[in-house]
């Protein structure tokens, strides 16, 4: 039930209650989209421990969010011929970014260091 609440919500909405984590990709056969998608299902543990909600964007399909394609590739700047992942702090800003998959150590480690994720383990 949560998980389709989740889905539901646009990422603004999801602002203070989520960390969100873009993935974007021109295709589904994108093999960084593919490398990605592994590692992100590798972490389920982490990514639900640190309240991430994974939203893919590929070509004009949108999982994860209430967003438009269009939408979410303009207020995140993300080409639709490239690749790219945004991770969005739960204060709205892109916390990272990168054109490559974000590894485990490199995603965990980046959350961690939040302000809002420091707070929270006090």
């Amino acid at each position: 039930m949560l998980a389709a609440a989740i889905a539901a919500a646009s990422v603004a909405e999801m602002r203070h209650q989520r960390r969100v984590l873009i993935v974007a990709a021109p295709s589904e056969t994108d093999a960084r989209r593919i490398a990605q998608r592994a590692a992100l299902d590798a972490m389920p543990k982490e990514l639900g421990d640190r309240d991430v909600t994974v939203v893919e964007l590929t070509g004009d399909t949108v999982r994860g969010a209430a967003d438009s394609a269009a939408a979410l590739r303009t207020r995140w700047r993300l080409p639709k011929a490239a690749f790219g992942v945004v991770l969005v702090g739960k204060d709205g800003h892109a916390a990272l970014r990168r054109a490559e998959p974000i590894d485990r150590t490199t995603l965990v480690a980046t959350i961690d260091a939040m302000p809002m994720r420091r707070a929270g383990q006090r």
